[in-house]
């Protein structure tokens, strides 16, 4: 099995609201053995990945973490090789900004202007730090459009922005911090993969695409989950 199936199932379980007991007299199984299949003890046959994927309505694929999409729709990634330059450019656009507008479209939602304007300098701040060594890779380029010396510019920005992203995750958590108030209690956002295709149904596919391509950067290979060995 793989690391995404325990995880996807006690999830699917939690959302339900279902307890270990019910879904296991539903699936034919001991909720130890359910159990164990969450924490990723054990490792299940074929027969029963099918079988609490009907339970769960959603794809065999969803469980194995191969998709962001319960029903088992798959985003396709274009391969850098594959498109011109200018294309991969206009991908990016692409995905930002469609990115973008689902995360402000959430953090409006939670009602707290605070939250929005911490994540908002934290992506100044990280935008900065890029056109800054962008901007400097030129050293005929004037640096009078900048007041923080280039010697410091970068270890500034990164210092600015850990600090703001430390202000959303503690804010976000319904604490305050000096003059910001965090969020209300029980309005932190309920979210999935459902509930954004449902919310943002020509959007969320760039944001589905941009979490693969983050984590394919970060070493993880997304879609390569193993198939599950079948018990004799």
């Amino acid at each position: 099995m793989n690391s995404h199936f325990p995880r996807i199932i006690t999830l699917l379980r939690k959302e339900r609201g279902l307890s270990q007991k019910a879904v296991a007299e539903s699936l034919g199984v001991s909720q130890a053995l359910l159990s164990h299949y969450e924490k990723g003890i054990r490792e299940c046959g074929l027969d029963f990945v099918v079988k609490i994927a009907d339970f769960y309505d959603v794809s065999c694929d969803y469980l194995l973490g191969r998709t962001p999409h319960p029903s088992g729709a798959t985003v396709k990634i274009s391969q850098p090789a594959a498109i011109s330059r200018s294309a991969q450019e206009t991908l990016g656009q692409t995905l930002l900004i469609n990115s973008l507008s689902v995360l402000y479209s959430i953090l409006g939602n939670c009602g707290n202007e605070d939250i929005t304007n911490e994540t908002s300098a934290y992506l100044f701040c990280e935008v900065y730090r890029v056109f800054r060594i962008l901007y400097s890779a030129n050293s005929k380029n004037p640096q009078g459009m900048f007041s923080v010396r280039e010697k410091l510019a970068g270890s500034r920005a990164v210092a600015s922005s850990e600090v703001a992203l430390s202000n959303v995750h503690c804010l976000l958590t319904g604490e305050d911090i000096d003059n910001l108030k965090g969020l209300l209690k029980n309005a932190a956002p309920s979210l999935s993969p459902e509930k954004l295709t449902t919310s943002y149904p020509t959007l969320v596919s760039s944001l589905f695409t941009l979490i693969q391509q983050a984590e394919l950067r970060m070493g993880v290979p997304t879609g390569a989950a193993e198939k599950p060995k079948k018990k004799g």
